[in-house]
């Protein structure tokens, strides 16, 4: 039996101090961020969750607890801790209380890690550890993972399935986005387990199920999912390396924009030039006699055109947008949707309107749009807009599908300096690019700017920290991946289904007993 198999790993484990086995969580955890952008090590990621998985193994519900959230906390604490930059340099709360926020941010967020342990020790102790590592291990993460993903708005960061961008199981991504690329992870982290903790028989049945979840994965990135659908488009993103602490200072204006008009001018051969997330640091009423309605005469004349990133003002609201706006043939707007919280709006404003004052943040009280699908028509196509964040939520993206023939996120990556934050994030939109089967054109102010192929690739990217212009072709795409149509849904339904189908089996075991 595989449970007198793993007796021996419980006298082992429980003959060490707690305080090490949280030590050895939190390195695993650490060490997993290694797997992500910019080291790409995607084997790590496998190897941490399987270490959490052997710890979590014979441990209590409370001990897997506390496990799982010292995991969580070397994994966000590592990967995340550039978010003290911001609020160090644009937050006005000096470095230690940035720094302070950050890591109060980073054990709160882990506690979801920790909840993810309690069940899974739960269920260890119910079911027997052999059946939880290789059922309840993998489910309950991946619904840790979604619910992280929208609870509070949603910080989806870091989620396992990006780190597999490189890998072979990249190929299910198409299929199932990237919580089914981190369930195949998952499985394989615990069926690696298996295979060195098992006996006999079960060995083999681990050692297959390895084969079988990558051997699959191999042939499926190859797949076509979309076609082309129409004659290559040429682009060009303008990154111009302006400091964000410089941007909206007022003597600064007029030498941004002359940047940007300049290196425009100079690029005015392709389709389509794209300038980054709030690349004008003016509202658009202010400039618009001088600046967005003569671009858009001379875009029309050069057969080209435009799509800028700006602030928004409506006058009669009294509220202001984070848009794009397209300048040429045709005049289009999208206004962000998805805002980011204290950083572009504040929650709970009524109460919380002093600290909006305290934190002197720019442009930090948006209102999201509402425009209902996220789509932008621009050189004759319906483009996927995303601006920023909102790239990281792959199931509002696949809102333009199937009518988005390629997709824009436009960006602003400078608040968080030279961190991990721009890699990361860059890793994110090719998994966007992936899911979908469409380009990704991805402009940005201090980089990394890119161009991102239909299959996740990267075709091309600027230097970051460098004034740079990115130029090159890309190809409108028709046609839907499975993610596109049916989004994560696929993947939580599936959880869920499986989970209330096990809960009813305790239930009936219980009844079948009396």
């Amino acid at each position: 039996m595989l449970q007198t198999d793993f007796e021996q790993p419980q006298r082992r484990l429980h003959s060490l101090q707690g305080g090490w086995l949280l030590l050895i969580a939190f390195v695993s955890g650490a060490m997993t961020v290694a797997s992500f952008a910019p080291f790409s090590l995607h084997l790590l990621a496998l190897s941490g969750p399987a270490l959490l998985f052997f710890l979590w193994l014979y441990a209590s519900p409370r001990q897997a607890f506390f496990l799982g959230w010292a995991y969580g906390s070397g994994l966000l604490g590592f990967g995340v801790f550039w978010m003290h930059i911001s609020i160090d340099k644009f937050g006005n709360v000096g470095t230690l209380l940035a720094i302070f926020i950050t890591l109060l941010f980073v054990v709160s967020v882990a506690l979801l890690y920790g909840l993810v342990g309690w069940c899974a020790g739960y269920m260890a102790k119910r079911y027997g550890p052999a059946l939880a590592l290789v059922l309840f291990f993998p489910l309950f993460w991946v619904i840790g993972e979604w619910l992280r993903g929208w609870l509070f708005t949603g910080f989806p960061w870091l989620v396992l399935g990006y780190s597999q961008i490189n890998s072979p199981l990249a190929g299910y991504a198409p299929l199932a986005g990237v919580y089914g690329v981190s369930w195949m992870l998952l499985l394989s982290a615990a069926f690696l387990v298996l295979l060195f903790k098992g006996k006999g028989y079960h060995k083999a049945i681990a050692f297959a199920v390895l084969l079988l979840i990558w051997g699959v994965a191999i042939p499926l990135k190859d797949v076509q999912w979309t076609r082309p659908a129409g004659e290559p488009i040429k682009i060009s993103m303008i990154q111009a390396n302006i400091e964000q602490e410089a941007k909206w200072r007022p003597e600064n204006r007029r030498a941004t924009l002359k940047l940007y008009t300049d290196l425009t001018r100079a690029n005015w051969e392709s389709d389509l030039i794209i300038w980054p997330e709030t690349a004008v640091p003016a509202f658009a009423h202010l400039i618009e006699e001088s600046l967005l309605q003569p671009l858009s005469t001379e875009a029309v004349e050069q057969g080209s055109e435009l799509l800028i990133g700006i602030p928004v003002w409506n006058s009669e609201s009294g509220q202001f947008y984070n848009a794009m706006i397209s300048l040429g043939a045709i005049r289009d707007s999208y206004y962000k949707r998805h805002l980011v919280p204290f950083g572009e709006f504040m929650p709970l404003k009524f109460l919380l309107r002093p600290l909006i004052d305290w934190l002197q943040i720019p442009m930090s009280d948006f209102t999201p749009g509402e425009k209902e699908r996220p789509l932008l028509q621009v050189v004759g196509y319906p483009a996927g807009i995303s601006v920023c964040y909102e790239d990281v939520f792959g199931e509002e993206v696949i809102q333009a599908m199937p009518q988005a023939a390629f997709l824009i996120n436009a960006s602003n990556d400078a608040w968080f300096g030279d961190s991990l934050a721009p890699p990361q994030h860059l890793e994110i939109a090719r998994m966007r690019s992936l899911e979908t089967g469409r380009y990704m054109l991805r402009s940005t102010n201090t980089g990394i700017s890119a161009l991102i192929g239909p299959q996740g690739e990267l075709l091309a990217q600027s230097p970051a920290f460098e004034q740079h212009v990115l130029s090159g072709e890309i190809i409108p795409m028709s046609g839907s991946t499975p993610y596109a149509v049916v989004g994560n849904w696929l993947v939580v339904s599936f959880a869920l289904l499986l989970l209330f189908f096990t809960l009813l089996h305790a239930r009936w075991r219980i009844w079948k007993k009396r």
